[in-house]
């Protein structure tokens, strides 16, 4: 995790000397890592190992992304509409975008990195699993207060309306956060058992997962009020059952 939050901080710092857009999610997502770290330190989870390994390789996949694109190659459509997006939108927006993309295209991919398909047959393990995972979670709804706050500074003075629906844009990125990430889990399962068919089924799996997650990260580009869009059309992606 050291070695994580190093590699996100010198990354970090480029980013906000060129007033680049990106430096939005990024910043967010370092703090919320560094939140985790603190979480693995105080021993608040069952397998802190397998937490810290998975955390990584969840991380990794975003930060090749990041790398990718700010060499000039394609990430995978998700990330290159979130990356896209124009300068001139709000901070919060461009962390939605980055949340969305990362977790509803990147979560899954990292959770069948490190769990086998023999292991998502393993109920008494998957259970220990998902215990961490809603660990996770509640960091994450733990950040929302203080990351709005911070937004906010950046942003400057917000509409009436806006300031009128804080409090419930608060409740609402918990709740998404919440539904996306239950929607991640089945998503897992679903690239897992493609896994088990061939690699030509897992690379199908994929394909449809990047289309879906795509298309959700477009939707947040449109005008208006995105938690209410939100509230009407759901953060997360549900992949079909294969098979």
């Amino acid at each position: 995790m050291e070695e994580l939050i190093a590699r996100m901080t010198a990354l970090l710092e480029p980013l906000e000397a060129a007033c680049d857009q990106r430096r939005f999610f990024h910043a967010t997502y370092l703090r919320t890592t560094r939140a985790v770290a603190a979480e693995l330190t105080r021993g608040g989870f069952g397998d802190a190992e397998w937490v810290e390994r998975w955390d990584i390789v969840f991380a990794d996949l975003y930060l090749d992304a990041l790398e990718a694109d700010t060499a000039g190659r394609p990430p995978s459509r998700p990330w290159a509409i979130a990356f896209g997006a124009a300068a001139g939108l709000p901070p919060l927006r461009h962390v939605l975008l980055g949340m969305n993309a990362h977790i509803n295209y990147d979560l899954p991919q990292a959770l069948v990195a490190v769990i086998s398909d023999e292991q998502f047959g393993d109920a008494a393990l998957l259970a220990c699993r998902e215990a961490d995972h809603r660990v996770i979670d509640a960091v994450l709804a733990s950040r929302v207060a203080a990351e709005d706050e911070q937004l906010t500074k950046l942003s400057g003075p917000a509409p009436l309306p806006d300031r009128v629906l804080r409090p419930v844009s608060r409740l609402g990125t918990q709740r998404f956060l919440r539904e996306a990430r239950q929607k991640v889990w089945a998503n897992a399962v679903v690239l897992s058992r493609a896994r088990s068919r061939g690699p030509a089924a897992y690379a199908a799996a994929l394909a449809q997962l990047e289309e879906l997650s795509a298309a959700k990260v477009s939707t947040l580009l449109a005008p208006g009020q995105v938690l209410l869009k939100l509230a009407a059309t759901g953060f997360g992606v549900r992949l079909p059952v294969q098979g």
